[in-house]
């Protein structure tokens, strides 16, 4: 067990399961034996109509793209993880770029009422797209410790900065930060110096959302479900994780995705992680959703307890009797 608030070690957070740090010696040889499959440059996807606004009730999750969604609880409508911008990057020029549109426009989207940003990583925390957020909607903000001041600069007020298992009351909803096997980033300088989780969204009608995070497979999510019996729904990275002697720490294969959806319980599960920012990792394009459809027939999972949605689809379910 590992029901504990995060743990730092000389000024840097640590995993409680995994080291998943690797040095310049493992980065060059990821390198040097890189087997890249072949990406399309783009992916033009069918439109989908804009998400209406859901009522209490109902969850609704609209996928934007990568880990960013529009997620609609008790009647709250959550951003999580707002990415827009061409490439997820410090640099316009350089970096990963997008293969394929969000999903939504922004200005598409029903409202927000509230934001969450998981950690500080490029595809997951984009200034310029937290900037749009709060010039049209201000919503109020929770993210990990150390990544308040990126929302701050973005001009977002008194961000909410939480440790692993801190709940906050905000926007009628309870919101929890939880503990996933990652790392954090943005320079060369501050590797770890920020915290990494996802979150435990909680209406007043008992609706309940897992936004897993980035993570690789550990004990976090069994952990999550022992905590929050009864997760209505689950948001599942399945993708970015070849090589796996590099990527097994930090990032979930499609199999470790189904293993992660037995064991919080979740009552269904959506993928995300997949298919937006150009060759992040060396498997292809398609195989994570191919791999996943394999990886629930072995298991024993529905097809129906955990799609791939379409990019910009909007899925609604009623929430779960307790």
């Amino acid at each position: 067990m590992s029901d504990f608030a995060s743990r730092r070690v000389a000024g840097r957070y640590v995993n409680l399961h995994s080291d998943v740090d690797h040095g310049p010696a493992d980065v060059l040889r990821w390198f040097r034996t890189r087997q890249v499959a072949p990406w399309p440059r783009w992916v033009e996807d069918p439109p989908q109509p804009p998400p209406p606004r859901v009522a209490a009730g109902r969850i609704a999750a609209t996928f934007i793209g990568h880990a960013s969604w529009l997620v609609q609880i008790g009647g709250v409508a959550v951003l999580i993880d707002p990415v827009w911008s061409p490439r997820a990057s410090p640099l316009p020029f350089a970096g990963p770029r997008r293969v394929r549109a969000p999903g939504q426009r922004l200005e598409a989207l029903p409202g927000v009422d509230l934001l969450l940003v998981s950690h500080n990583h490029y595809d997951h925390c984009d200034l310029a797209t937290l900037k749009r957020v709060q010039a049209r909607w201000a919503p109020p903000s929770v993210t990990s410790l150390g990544t308040g001041r990126l929302l701050a600069k973005a001009g977002l007020a008194a961000p909410r900065e939480c440790d692993w298992w801190d709940s906050v009351e905000v926007a009628g909803l309870r919101v929890t930060y939880v503990p996933s096997q990652h790392f954090s980033a943005r320079s060369l300088r501050d590797r770890n110096r920020a915290l990494w989780g996802g979150f435990v969204i909680q209406a007043p009608d008992g609706a309940t959302v897992y936004f897993v995070g980035d993570s690789g497979w550990c004990p976090h999510p069994e952990e999550v479900g022992r905590r929050f019996p009864g997760i209505d729904l689950a948001l599942v990275p399945i993708g970015a994780y070849a090589p796996r002697w590099f990527m097994r720490t930090q990032h979930m294969d499609p199999e470790e995705a189904v293993r992660t959806h037995l064991a919080c319980g979740a009552r269904a599960s959506l993928a995300m992680h997949f298919g937006t920012f150009f060759r992040l990792t060396d498997e292809p394009i398609d195989e994570p959703a191919r791999l996943l459809e394999e990886a629930k027939r072995q298991h024993g999972v529905a097809p129906e307890a955990f799609r791939v949605p379409g990019f910009g689809e909007t899925l609604v379910r009623p929430v779960s009797a307790a």
